[in-house]
């Protein structure tokens, strides 16, 4: 931050009398929404947690979810904003037996942070308010301090494969033949560093939210929503196949499945309501992850992958948003003035 010369402007003098923009209502209700159900998720974890280590990180979430939500209801309570009803005890049973192991937790806190992570980074450039700026840049930094934490206990305790490999360039190498786009027929070229980023990572998401769907299939009560939830089983599973074999040809390895990290227990731990929410949320949350993905793949069979996985997408998170309103789950996020 030395090398950057002060700028004398500042936004704080308009804090006690501005009023919350859109962007700031939409963001700061938005991550309201995320970490009060978060809270009832890991909650629960901590519950059957024997690991100390991944106990530490469960804490350590849990505690960060607790911050912001509070430092959220501050924001909303001085500028009379009703506060979300979001999640609460009445969604989760602490009780109820164990529905993963504690290997699974590491990964969905990785899951959980990065998708966190993806809506602080966007509000950071976005909301004007500097008081509210600065607590988004606060989320990201807390975020990213636990994403590494996570990460040391991924790789010390040999949960996650090492990443791969690929040969250091012998120079500078221009691009110079439109065959670098190709994908399916002619000439193909090997995958470049980016896309083999975004191919990884894309199945480290999707394997564990099978996982996390796979338990919520198991202990899910309405049947409507057990449907949907395993489409979207047999949707992720098949794009997970793509991704893999992409990098299999190569020989480059992958992450592993994580459906072994799920118990054989039928006893629901959460409300239909939370879990429902939950897979909508996420599955909405990978349209952002496949977007940028697309944004930096230059071939094109790997694009169609994305192209077609984001279609899918965009049907399971319509369909699930449809049964969350006629069930009356659904709060509406602030909107502006009906003037039709």
């Amino acid at each position: 931050m030395n090398v950057m010369k002060p700028i004398n402007f500042s936004s704080y003098s308009l804090n006690e009398s501005q009023p919350l923009t859109t962007f700031e209502m939409g963001k700061l209700w938005a991550t309201y929404m995320g970490n009060s159900m978060s809270i009832q998720i890991l909650s629960y974890f901590l519950q059957h947690c024997e690991d100390e280590e991944i106990k530490t990180l469960l804490e350590n979430g849990l505690a960060l979810s607790e911050d912001f939500i509070q430092r959220i209801e501050g924001f909303f309570n001085k500028d009379n904003f009703p506060i979300p009803i979001g999640f609460t005890k009445d969604d989760v049973n602490l009780g109820a037996p164990r529905l993963y192991f504690d290997e699974f937790y590491v990964h969905y806190l990785k899951y959980a942070a990065k998708a966190g992570m993806s809506l602080y980074a966007v509000a950071v450039p976005l909301v004007m308010r500097e008081d509210i700026r600065e607590f988004f840049i606060y989320c990201n930094q807390c975020t990213t301090v636990l994403l590494g934490q996570i990460n040391n206990v991924l790789m010390g305790k040999k949960l996650i494969a090492n990443p791969p490999i690929i040969p250091t360039p012998d120079g500078i190498e221009k691009i110079d033949k439109q065959s670098f786009l190709n994908g399916y027929f002619g000439e193909v070229r090997p995958l470049q560093a980016l896309e083999i980023i975004h191919l990884w990572d894309n199945i480290e998401n999707n394997t564990t939210s099978m996982a996390l769907l796979l338990g919520f299939h198991q202990i899910v009560k309405d049947e409507k929503i057990k449907a949907l939830f395993k489409r979207g089983l047999n949707m992720t599973d098949k794009a997970v196949k793509q991704y893999k074999e992409k990098l299999h040809i190569e020989q480059i390895q992958s992450p592993a499945y994580l459906g072994h990290l799920v118990t054989t227990s039928t006893y629901p731990p959460f409300s239909d309501k939370i879990m429902l929410f939950h897979k909508v949320d996420m599955f909405a949350m990978k349209i952002r992850a496949f977007g940028n993905s697309l944004a930096v793949t230059a071939r094109r069979d790997i694009d169609m992958l994305y192209a077609r996985t984001l279609i899918n997408i965009g049907l399971f998170v319509d369909d699930g948003m449809n049964i969350l309103i006629d069930k009356g789950w659904l709060e509406s996020p602030p909107k502006a003035h009906d003037r039709v």
